[in-house]
Parts: C-alpha cells; sequence; structure tokens
C-alpha cells in the first residue's frame, strides 16, 4: 500500500473521530460527567472501588453523549443557521440522522446498563435525564427563556446519579450537590446566551430575555443574584455537617466573587465581561464541588 494510501486512511479515521467527538459534544460531556464523579467520591463513605468508579464513568458518559447526540438531532437544521455549529456532522450532511439516532439508542441502553449495576434508581435518572434534556429543554430552547430552568433539571441529574450510585438513594449530600449544579446553571447558560446572542436570535433560539430586540440589560444583575444564593446554601450545608467551616468561608468568598462579575457584565455590558462572567461560572464549580470532596478527606 502506497504511503497517499496509507495517509488518505489515517485522516479519514482522524476525520470519523473528530465528527463523533462533535457529535457527543465531548467536552461538555468529559464536563458533566467531572460533575457526576465528583458527586459520587463526595458521597462515599468509604475508599472508592476503582471499578465501580470506571463503570460509573463510562455509564454517565453514554447517557450524556446520547442526550448529545438527540439534541443535534432535533437542531441539525438550526445549527446549520449559526456559524459556531454549521461544521456539525448532521448540520454539514457528514452524518446521516439515521445513523445518529442509532448510536444514540445503543449509547442509552449501554449507560442504562451500566448505571443499573449500581441501582434501578441510577438507572431511572439517567433516564430521565435523557428525556428531559432532548425532548423538553431542545424544543423549549426555540420558545421561551424559560427553558434555561427546565433544563436546569436534566443539567443536574447527574449529581443525583453520582450520590445514587455511591449511597443507594438520594440523601442530604445528594440534594446539596444537585442544588448547587441547579443554581449554577442559570448565571452559566446566561453567560453563554449574551456571547452567543446574535446567532441564537438567527436560529431563533430564546437563552437569554431580550429588551427591545436586545440583550436584556439586567442579565448580569441576575447572574450576580443567583451567585448569592450559593451562600446561604453554603450555610444550609454546614448546619446540616455536610461541609465544615473553612469549607463554608470558602464556598462564601469564591460566591461573591462569583457574583462581582454578573454584576461587572451588567456595569460594562461587553463580550469580554460576559466571557469573564463564564470563566467565573467554571472556576465556581470546581471549586465548590473540590472543597465539598475534599473537606470530607481532611
Amino acid at each position: 500500500m502506497s504511503r497517499e494510501a496509507v495517509d488518505s486512511i489515517k485522516s479519514s479515521q482522524s476525520n470519523w473521530l473528530m465528527d463523533y467527538a462533535i457529535l457527543f459534544k465531548y467536552k461538555l460531556t468529559l464536563f458533566v460527567v467531572f460533575s457526576a464523579m465528583m458527586s459520587y467520591m463526595a458521597s462515599l463513605s468509604g475508599p472508592i472501588n476503582w471499578f465501580k468508579f470506571v463503570l460509573l464513568f463510562i455509564g454517565g458518559f453514554c447517557i450524556t453523549a446520547a442526550a448529545n447526540t438527540l439534541n443535534e438531532v432535533l437542531e441539525k437544521d438550526y445549527d446549520k443557521l449559526m456559524k459556531r455549529t454549521a461544521d456539525r456532522p448532521l448540520a454539514a450532511g457528514r452524518m446521516s440522522v439515521s445513523h445518529a439516532v442509532f448510536v444514540a439508542g445503543v449509547l442509552w441502553v449501554l449507560g442504562m446498563v451500566c448505571l443499573a449495576y449500581f441501582n434501578v434508581l441510577a438507572s431511572l435518572l439517567g433516564a430521565l435525564a435523557v428525556i428531559s434534556y432532548a425532548f423538553v429543554y431542545t424544543p423549549l430552547k426555540r420558545y421561551s427563556p424559560i427553558a434555561v430552568l427546565v433544563g436546569a433539571f436534566p443539567g443536574a441529574i447527574p449529581l443525583l446519579i453520582g450520590n445514587v450510585a455511591a449511597v443507594g438513594h438520594i440523601d442530604q449530600m445528594g440534594i446539596f450537590l444537585f442544588a448547587i449544579q441547579f443554581i449554577w446553571q442559570f448565571p452559566h447558560f446566561w453567560a453563554i446566551g449574551w456571547l452567543g446572542y446574535d446567532e441564537y436570535q438567527l436560529a431563533g433560539y430564546k437563552l437569554i430575555a431580550s429588551k427591545d430586540g436586545e440583550r436584556d440589560p439586567n442579565t448580569g444583575i441576575h447572574a450576580a443574584i443567583y451567585a448569592f444564593l450559593f451562600i446561604p446554601l453554603a450555610i444550609f450545608g454546614f448546619y446540616a455537617g455536610l461541609i465544615g467551616f473553612y469549607a463554608l468561608v470558602l464556598m462564601i468568598v469564591s460566591a461573591i466573587g462569583f457574583a462581582y462579575f454578573g454584576y461587572n457584565l451588567f456595569r460594562n455590558g461587553t463580550r469580554k465581561s460576559a466571557l469573564q462572567l463564564m470563566f467565573a461560572s467554571l472556576v465556581y464549580l470546581a471549586i465548590a464541588l473540590g472543597v465539598v470532596y475534599f473537606d470530607k478527606l481532611f
């Protein structure tokens, strides 16, 4: 076989793998799985069982990738309208809808089987996450900003899955972690909605409120208010015995910092301030989940 033929095969394989990575929204999927794994570790009362750890990772990845694949199937015609998504395999015509649906089905079943190894509740939560994300949140995005509220439920379910996989039922720790991720999604997605507002409008998506055809200037204030909600939530966690004093302080300080970037978006209303809010949201979530886990260790 000639060198040109070998290079062509390698290039084809690379493109094929990249299309699947895009179909699964691999960065988002890995981020969601990270949250579930942190919840699992924070909820455990003993040492980590590495077989279960890996199995939960696979199950969580499959469930999330299935939901994201179905999302792209349903939005392929709208993805064509946005520069950010026009090159997705379905929108660009490199992959058929039937193939994507088949892949989503296989991933969904495999994910539920992996989660069922832990217990039935974990598997049912996985199914609920796929259904609510793909078939409720996804179509609702074109009708009202309330889609962010609806989408916050499937977005936070992975924290419950991790908790249930660890202890067999939803306990106070699971509710606490679910609440963190649930509240967090509002300022996070408002920042994303601000950044992609023009393209989202072109495709008919309504992720943030608008005023006179423009971004609602109060979006930053709303983000700051939601960030401040982490303070009473942290206090609840402390008095419920879920986190210690140092974790409480870190969560409160980081929540104040998070809220500042929301206020900064309100004050400046620039792309840079929206980007800062988005990155601040990622930093906050990493800190919040991290301190809950490490506080338990020490």
